[in-house]
């Protein structure tokens, strides 16, 4: 009966003690990825956001989410870097057997002209 206390204060305190050094862990490792950002690398904010970055400040980060746009954000924002996998082999994408003749809009026309999927329609009966 004496050993029932201290086991269960321990059985409490190793739980918590364990958590903490994750979340330091954790947290230096973000520390380091938000020091070691260049200009170029692309990023996905806390927000989740992607975008490459275009200028660093001490606080801020300019990130360009769009060809030509360019906004301000704090450095904490950033969650990860996104490193592009390189292709396997060499594969390479047809552009012209890709069908551009028909745009989506006349495919659905023409889907429910033919009884596809019809919106439903109420009755006042």
């Amino acid at each position: 009966m004496d050993f029932l206390f201290p086991l269960l204060i321990l059985a409490l305190l190793v739980p918590m003690f364990l958590g903490i050094r994750r979340q330091k862990k954790e947290a230096a490792k973000v520390t380091a990825l938000q020091d070691s950002l260049s200009v170029g690398d692309r990023i996905l904010t806390t927000a989740g956001l992607h975008g490459t970055v275009v200028a660093l400040g001490d606080e801020t980060i300019d990130l360009e989410i769009a060809p030509g746009v360019v906004t301000t954000w704090s450095r904490l924002v950033v969650r990860e870097q996104i490193v592009d996998a390189p292709l396997q082999g060499d594969v390479s994408i047809d552009h012209e057997s890709i069908d551009a003749e028909a745009p989506a809009t006349d495919i659905v026309r023409e889907d429910r002209e033919n009884g596809g999927d019809t919106p439903p329609r109420l009755n006042k009966d």
